[in-house]
């Protein structure tokens, strides 16, 4: 059990075949598998790495993330991506955490890397821009994976830390093959499908959807070189033909605020963030394409629902859980709620990971009983269809009445001229806590707070209402599109 020979029976399959669109460039299944033994063999005897040492890779998107992934994987060795927006005492804090023995950086990160090698000594820095391929010996490619059981680890995800300390979240290959395996039967994905890969590489969603998903099934990866402007997205779309778009609600806004032209894609999967109602509404009126809601979390590698391909699709809604993955909704006892009824969602399946690295009271606490607790409430309907409500930490209690700031937010994306917006809640002695919502128009609208409140009363009760509206330039994002509301709750107490 290695995730690396699902690459190793691709290339037998057809060595020839593009298995990643770059610009202009087509990158072969030869090439990625030549470059990944090169790395394996670097990796066992120049770094003396053994089975189970972390491997970091803090590099941005390029062709070489993936040879390398591969490269690890087949040493036997954990990957640990790191956050390419991080600075170096942030990634200093993730390396010594792992204990990673070994780092790929790429130009863009070298400076970084490089300033922490007095702090850092033990720690392995290799450059890609010094690595180079040797001849591939092919006929040795099947003894050059290393055997895994399917318990030990494949990568440790770092989560992205909106509430607190990042936690290391450890995936093993069997975890991984579970999700990627339930994505292939969700999706219907085929090897005739090409998937896009825009995110960064580092999150969870486009390791396994982006990058494990299509080499699983022999597919290709269409990696996206330049993100700005979102034009470039499309022409790069249409000039590699194609199917399968994962993305999160940002790149849909903005596609949303434009005109389209047709596309190939036969599917396009919003992840990551919720989605807002309004978004998908423009998209779907302006495109030749449906866009469908999905949900996940680093913890369950990660995909745990997606809205039928073929439909039903139900607006707000994250669909059905996917293929071989249970999903419940449990009160605080974790007993599981009636239907339509408010808990949180608990998730259990192979794709669930093996616990927190480093941090037994923190798996503890998100592990029960084979369940992973999600931290995320909701509620199920009578077909089965599952709503987020509100991440469990960002729910509200004003005057000891649970307020979802989602709820709200919906529906001031539908007062004219809201582009973005958040509610958090502030602290008051006499309520526990208010809402305060933070608002960013679009380009030319005018700000009026009296508007948009007076739009909120007939359909809020007033405990709901924000006592607040604050008008700002842009919501605070991590790399994922997820708003940092930690970052808003300090503005309030400033």
């Amino acid at each position: 059990m290695n995730l690396a020979n699902a690459l190793i029976d691709a290339f037998q399959r057809h060595p020839e075949k593009a298995a990643i669109y770059w610009g202009g460039e087509i990158i072969t299944y030869s090439q990625i598998v030549e470059e990944s033994d090169w790395i394996r063999n670097y990796l066992l005897k120049e770094c003396q790495v053994n089975p189970g040492d972390r491997v970091a890779l803090w590099m941005k998107n390029t062709p070489e993330f993936i040879s390398i992934l591969y490269g690890v994987l087949r040493a036997g060795a954990v990957v640990v991506p790191l956050n390419h927006f991080l600075t170096a005492p942030e990634a200093e804090l993730i390396l010594r955490d792992s204990g990673a023995k070994v780092i790929f950086v790429d130009d863009a990160m070298y400076k970084g890397a490089n300033c922490m090698r007095e702090v850092l000594p033990e720690v392995n820095l290799c450059h890609i821009k010094n690595l180079s391929a040797g001849p591939s010996e092919t006929e040795q490619i099947m003894h050059t994976t290393s055997v895994k059981d399917e318990d030990d680890l494949a990568l440790i995800i770092y989560t992205s830390g909106t509430t607190g300390r990042s936690k290391g979240a450890m995936l093993t290959h069997g975890n991984l093959a579970h999700n990627v395996n339930s994505c292939v039967q969700t999706m219907r994905v085929s090897e005739a499908d090409k998937i896009v890969l825009l995110l960064p590489m580092f999150h969870s969603f486009m390791v396994t959807v982006g990058i494990l998903l299509p080499i699983k099934v022999g597919g290709s990866i269409v990696l996206i070189q330049s993100l700005h402007p979102p034009k470039n997205i499309l022409q790069e779309i249409i000039a590699a033909e194609a199917t399968i778009l994962p993305a999160i609600p940002p790149f849909y806004r903005a596609f949303a605020a434009s005109s389209l032209p047709e596309l190939p894609l036969r599917l396009c999967i919003s992840g990551a963030a919720p989605l807002p109602r309004e978004v998908l509404k423009k998209f779907n009126r302006q495109s030749n394409m449906s866009l469908i809601e999905s949900y996940g979390l680093s913890e369950a590698s990660p995909v745990v629902t997606l809205n039928p391909v073929d439909g039903p699709w139900k607006a707000g809604s994250i669909g059905l859980p996917i293929h071989d993955v249970a999903v419940a909704i449990m009160n605080e006892q974790g007993q599981e709620v009636p239907t339509g009824q408010t808990g949180e969602l608990w998730v259990k399946g192979g794709n669930v990971m093996k616990g927190y690295w480093n941090r037994p009271e923190a798996s503890a606490e998100a592990l029960c009983h084979g369940w992973l607790r999600t931290g995320d409430m909701g509620h199920v309907d009578e077909e089965g269809y599952i709503y987020v409500t509100d991440r469990k930490k960002d729910m509200l209690l004003v005057n000891g009445i649970n307020v979802y700031p989602r709820e709200i937010e919906e529906l001031i994306y539908e007062c004219e001229g809201v582009k973005e917006v958040s509610v958090v809640g502030q602290i008051d002695q006499r309520k526990g806590e208010l809402p305060v919502a933070f608002i960013v128009m679009e380009d030319g609208c005018n700000q009026n707070a009296h508007a948009i409140l007076e739009a909120l009363k007939p359909r809020l009760a007033a405990y709901k209402i924000p006592r607040r509206i604050l008008f700002i330039g842009t919501l605070p994002r991590n790399a994922t599109g997820k708003v940092l509301k930690t970052v808003l709750r300090k503005q309030l107490q400033a």
